[in-house]
């Protein structure tokens, strides 16, 4: 084979390469697929020893694009820095180069990764902002339906049920200070931008808080597997907050002793338990039912 030859295939080759980078790095922007998992073929890698960055208190990543539009969209939410590739600023409907009040960072899906870690479906695009303002109970006596977590750890499932709580019309979530995920943008993205649209408020005592919440006229009800009625012949009253126990241990002793009244989701199959989402959401049907009367 010529050596001309040989020239030809290799520069076939490394177009053909650099094609198919270009079509990886595209699906991960969309979240089709992950990024590669560190040491995954024995070899070592920059993402080996990736160690989150170290956050100031008044400082939020968030990542994803159903995330990060609903943060742009938020005017309550200040905007600090917007990092994305180009890619995905047109599926956000931004122009490159336009004045958009906060500055915005052309990057790599890669640069991003270095930042958030391997495991962030990040769809090529994280944003810098600030918490979002806090709010208080007395703001919230308007609304007929709240939700209260009692030390629920996981921001994965607090995500969820922030989606179930703004799909059923929920005022707020309300849990507790310790033990409980703070604002972050693995919260956020498990919210799919739910955390923009219900404020979420966090105690420092939750039973002074649910007495809060009863002297505003709510009825409070908390979930428990050992409830004495089922949840729908529980409900009393035109103002609801339903009261959720943690992903292991459920309600605490002095929560049980606190709300209004205890419940049980009654469910006719072999499981009788479910994921703290999941029991979020039926629980939140069964309220809106009630409620709609």
């Amino acid at each position: 084979m010529s050596k001309d030859n040989d020239n030809d295939r290799s520069a076939r080759d490394t177009h053909y390469a650099t094609l198919r980078r270009a079509v990886r790095d595209s699906k991960r922007e969309r979240g089709e697929i992950p990024t590669p998992q560190q040491g995954k073929w024995g070899k070592s890698s920059r993402d080996s020893n990736f160690k989150p960055p170290q956050l100031q208190p008044d400082q939020v990543l968030l990542y994803g694009l159903h995330t990060v539009r609903a943060a742009l969209d938020n005017p309550a939410r200040k905007l600090v820095k917007l990092s994305v590739t180009r890619n995905a600023l047109a599926r956000l409907g931004i122009e490159e180069g336009a004045d958009i009040g906060f500055p915005v960072e052309i990057v790599s899906p890669q640069e991003i990764d270095k930042v958030l870690g391997p495991d962030a479906i990040h769809q090529g695009v994280m944003l810098e902002t600030r918490p979002l303002p806090v709010r208080r109970l007395d703001a919230l006596k308007d609304s007929p339906l709240l939700l209260v977590l009692d030390q629920v750890t996981d921001p994965h499932n607090v995500g969820a049920i922030m989606r179930s709580a703004v799909a059923f019309d929920a005022g707020a979530v309300i849990t507790t200070q310790r033990h409980s995920p703070t604002e972050s943008g693995v919260l956020a993205k498990s919210a799919s931008g739910a955390l923009e649209l219900i404020p979420y408020i966090q105690a420092g005592n939750l039973a002074d808080t649910l007495n809060e919440l009863h002297k505003l006229g709510f009825y409070s009800i908390g979930l428990d597997s050992e409830g004495p009625q089922p949840l729908e012949t529980t409900f009393k009253g035109d103002k609801i907050a339903l009261v959720l126990g943690s992903e292991g241990k459920g309600l605490r002793q002095k929560t049980r002793e606190t709300v209004s009244a205890l419940a049980r989701l009654d469910m006719p199959g072999a499981i009788k338990s479910l994921n703290v989402s999941n029991a979020c959401a039926i629980s939140l049907y069964a309220a809106k039912l009630h409620l709609t009367r």
